[in-house]
């Protein structure tokens, strides 16, 4: 994605190449082979939701081909993880990849046992406190129960982003705002839900068992072997 004028433009694929996704069943079942995909374009060339589908397809409004709403349609179906989880932007990992990214980026820490160690901060950890006393919250509620606002804790984008690329926080599901009619409006904000609260915690905590460096290297691996001519330093950049 590149901006021109204050516009975003999207980088895409005709119409007419066979390697486009064309359909969010296409996109579920790429997700599944290749285990994890980011949503825009980063260091590895064609590896992302962007590159291969067509550029006039997004914000189309048109459910049949619009990424952009297949998003939140695979985020509700809770069999695959979306988040910020790509240097903090959006992407998906199957749920068969998500706990070998959690045993890389948590480095064997459940949330508690990191914050307890001095690895998180107290912003975070209002965040997953809330979180566990909820199946879901969206954005806009969780911000204000974490005690997040004009008079209290500041940044709180940059934490639950952060906590998605710990993998402790997924978007689980998208809804608009409603006003006082119980009409919707606005754009749709996310709903955050805990990881574990997803896929399970002996699941999401299966392979722990593999050190930080072992899943780091699993992941880069399997990277490699999908994309042979990427430089290893655009894939430790993209997972990171």
């Amino acid at each position: 994605m590149i901006t021109i004028d204050g516009k975003w433009i999207m980088e895409g694929l005709d119409r007419s190449d066979a390697r486009r996704i064309k359909t969010i069943e296409e996109l579920r079942n790429h997700i599944d082979k290749f285990g994890f995909l980011p949503f825009f374009k980063g260091g590895i060339e064609g590896f992302s939701l962007e590159e291969l589908t067509v550029a006039d397809s997004w914000w189309s409004g048109d459910i049949s081909e619009d990424p952009w709403m297949w998003r939140e349609i695979i985020a509700g179906e809770g069999k695959i993880a979306y988040g910020k989880l790509f240097r903090g932007r959006a992407g998906f990992i199957s749920r068969d990849w998500f706990p070998i990214f959690a045993s890389y980026r948590r480095d064997g820490y459940d949330f508690d046992s990191r914050y307890e160690d001095g690895f998180a901060s107290r912003r975070q950890k209002k965040i997953i406190d809330i979180l566990k006393e909820y199946d879901k919250l969206p954005s806009y509620e969780l911000k204000k129960l974490a005690g997040f606002g004009k008079e209290g804790e500041k940044n709180f984008e940059g934490t639950i982003s952060e906590l998605q690329m710990r993998t402790y926080v997924i978007i689980r599901s998208f809804r608009r705002k409603r006003n006082k009619k119980n009409e919707e409006y606005g754009w749709s904000v996310a709903d955050y839900m805990l990881s574990e609260k997803l896929f399970g915690d002996e699941h999401v905590r299966s392979a722990y068992g593999m050190s930080a460096n072992e899943a780091k290297d699993k992941i880069i691996n399997h990277l490699l072997k999908l994309f042979p001519d990427t430089d290893i330093g655009e894939v430790e950049k993209l997972i990171r």
